[in-house]
């Protein structure tokens, strides 16, 4: 249970101060933060947004559904945050951010979740601000799995199964959920269509509420197969083939004009792995993957589309290569170099469809089939001096961008990143380490070129880029620094960073026509995290952070300076209590600040700070079976944490801008066999 994970954490620490773990990556540890265990820790929702809002205090989350919301790290979102899935990276279609990355891949099928703060990573493409490495479940050779059903309030079921075994040379794993839900409503029994019908009463946008047939429908449904093959081609050599197919089905979206009507995604990977190939190759990894995500959002729902409705139907295709090799060099030095390629294709249109006889015709273009190719080569280095280790890593990126449009121009950027981290252990038990790094990311193609269409009073249609095909790559020059602790019973860690942001890509609501611009910026912040085992029973873990984030520069005919998107102070902390070997309980509370430094003049309000407490308890008994159960938001809070920044598209009258608020008080329980 909870108790061993701690106290492996803590025997960890030990040995980590003691030299005796040769695989343990210290500049990882001290950068990033792991949700271990994600598929079963976290049953409640598929919805990995959640999971990691709840775990990790630097993550906070922008509510958009029931399902598939988005992630602020850092005070970074979009692409300043790079997501990858088994190294694949995945990007979503919609350029009203409806399925971000995290979207594509569910909890149920996550083995663990690294996210690394700052830019530390040159293995990637984009990684300006800070990355999210999912890892999938791995087949193994033992014949195993588990079934289960997940039900909970407003309507949620979900039912799962997962099967897994093989032979000394191929394992292959099998799994798949499905999960659907009603609309969930809030502290004060609103459901999602109330929510809208509450803001648009009195703002003249009644065209946007969910037409009478539609008003009580689910709020989403969510299926996901994943099937894995690893064959041992020799001892040191193994070959890796994976697929995942997600497909979601009308999922509302109530603060926004347009719900998606379906939202499919599939996701291929090879990889390759040898070990051992001699003594200019310790690790040799080669990988290929394809990611096609489809995303038609539409006005269907809403009383607007009753006779005629718009559909905005967007598609987007990345396929990715990455060769790199480790070798050993002097002894104490360990090299990783390789090239990192990637092109990405973004394509998306506007149609109308008449309902009396099912007519649909082309009315506009909103992102011309944008191909972004990116080739990129890095080399990382680790060496242990004495009581110091020391890490660097350097990359360089050339891209290319180019469209299809007639009216605007392709673009090419290149660029150098760099980074270097230290650690140096005080003592067996004290570590203090710090580093320097810049990286740096490429406007995508909404930034550029996404197109928009005004009606006219005369009826006719007004075509306006809202994207800016002059804009520059962003550029990211940030430190870091931190001591982390251990003690018999547990460890703290403490950090602190300060990011400058160079031509960070920023939208500006001011303006009737190109509203992303480049500005100078700032960000800095600290963390605190800890866990401690007050008994042999009983542990306690917690984590807050804080940030602050200002404009250098200020956007085109506006004087605010607050940054936007910098959510406030946040605490996850949770009691942890094993009644035996196999039985758990678990208090838990995520609780932030008043949100009061905003962007005002983009949108952004003030919001309350929130506390919310959540109870957990599970039991595993001797004949494979578990059952959770639990309530989130114990006392029932009416409370938002996502503002209304104006780089998405949302419910406004142009005063202000329709906040959606969290579920209310919220039942479930979870029961699996596991064999």
């Amino acid at each position: 249970m909870r108790k061993t994970i701690y106290l492996s954490l803590v025997c960890v620490g030990f040995l980590n101060a003691a030299e005796q773990l040769e695989d343990i990556d210290i500049v990882e540890q001290a950068t990033s933060e792991v949700v271990e265990n994600v598929s079963n820790e976290e049953i409640k929702s598929a919805d990995l947004a959640e999971a990691l809002q709840r775990n990790i205090p630097s993550v906070s989350m922008i509510r958009r559904s029931g399902i598939a919301n988005d992630i602020i790290l850092r005070g970074q979102t979009r692409d300043n945050i790079n997501v990858v899935i088994d190294g694949a990276k995945v990007c979503g279609a919609c350029v009203n951010r409806m399925d971000p990355p995290t979207s594509h891949v569910v909890t149920s099928v996550i083995d663990e979740v690294e996210v690394t703060e700052g830019p530390f990573d040159v293995e990637d493409f984009g990684t300006l601000s800070g990355a999210v490495k999912v890892t999938t479940k791995k087949p193994s050779k033992k014949l195993s799995g588990e079934i289960g059903a997940n039900v909970g309030s407003f309507g949620y079921q979900k039912f799962f199964g997962t099967l897994s075994g093989g032979t000394d040379k191929v394992r292959v794993l099998f799994t798949a959920s499905n999960e659907k839900s009603e609309q969930y409503e809030d502290g004060d029994g609103n459901d999602l269509a109330t929510q809208l019908k509450n803001y648009t009463a009195t703002r003249g946008l009644s065209a946007y509420n969910y037409a009478p047939k539609y008003e009580d429908m689910d709020a989403f449904e969510k299926s996901t197969m994943m099937g894995k093959v690893f064959i041992d081609v020799a001892d040191n050599q193994e070959l890796r083939f994976s697929y995942t197919a997600n497909r979601s089905d009308d999922v509302l979206y109530p603060s926004s004009k347009m719900d998606a009507i379906y939202d499919d995604s599939d996701i291929a990977n090879f990889e390759y792995i040898a070990k051992d190939l001699g003594k200019f190759s310790k690790k040799l990894y080669f990988q290929v993957y394809n990611s096609q995500v489809e995303h038609p959002m539409s006005t269907e729902y809403r009383n607007i589309g009753q006779e005629k409705y718009m559909t905005h139907k967007l598609t987007t295709e990345m396929t990715g290569i990455k060769l790199k090799n480790s070798v050993d060099i002097f002894g104490d030095r360990e090299i990783t170099y390789g090239i990192d390629s990637g092109k990405r294709n973004w394509d998306g249109h506007y149609y109308t469809t008449t309902v009396a006889n099912g007519a649909t015709k082309e009315t506009g273009t909103s992102i011309d089939d944008v191909d972004t190719d990116n080739v990129g080569v890095f080399v990382k280095c680790k060496r242990q001096i004495g009581d110091i280790d020391v890490a660097w890593g350097a990359r360089y990126d050339d891209t290319s961008i180019d469209t299809k449009s007639q009216t605007e121009r392709d673009r090419d950027y290149n660029a150098f990143s760099a980074n270097i981290f230290t650690t140096y252990k005080l003592d067996n038990d004290t570590n203090i380490f710090g580093g320097f790094g810049k990286s740096s990311r490429v406007p995508d193609a909404r930034e550029l070129y996404n197109t928009k269409y005004k009606k006219l009073d005369d009826g006719t249609m007004q075509r306006i880029v809202n994207g800016n095909p002059n804009l520059k790559q962003t550029k990211n020059y940030e430190v870091d620094l931190g001591v982390e602790k251990f003690f018999a019973n547990g460890k703290i860690k403490a950090k602190t960073f300060y990011s400058k942001l160079e031509d960070y890509i920023y939208y500006n609501s001011s303006k009737m026509m190109n509203n992303f611009e480049n500005i100078d910026a700032h960000i800095y912040g600290a963390e605190i995290n800890g866990n401690y085992l007050i008994s042999d029973d009983i542990s306690f873990d917690a984590g807050v952070a804080y940030k602050k984030g200002k404009k250098d520069t200020l956007p085109t005919n506006q004087t605010d300076k607050d940054l936007a998107n910098i959510s406030p102070i946040k605490l996850n902390a949770s009691l942890n209590y094993d009644y035996d070997d196999q039985g758990s309980v678990q208090f838990s509370v995520v609780s932030a600040g008043k949100w009061d430094d905003i962007d005002s003049q983009n949108g952004e309000q003030e919001l309350d700070g929130y506390t919310v407490l959540n109870f957990k308890t599970s039991r595993e008994f001797n004949n494979g079976v578990v059952l959770t159960a639990g309530v989130d938001n114990i006392t029932d809070e009416t409370y938002a944490i996502t503002n209304t920044y104006k780089d998405l598209i949302l419910m406004t009258d142009n005063t202000d801008t329709m906040l959606i608020n969290e579920p209310g008080r919220y039942f479930y329980l979870n029961a699996k066999y596991q064999f």
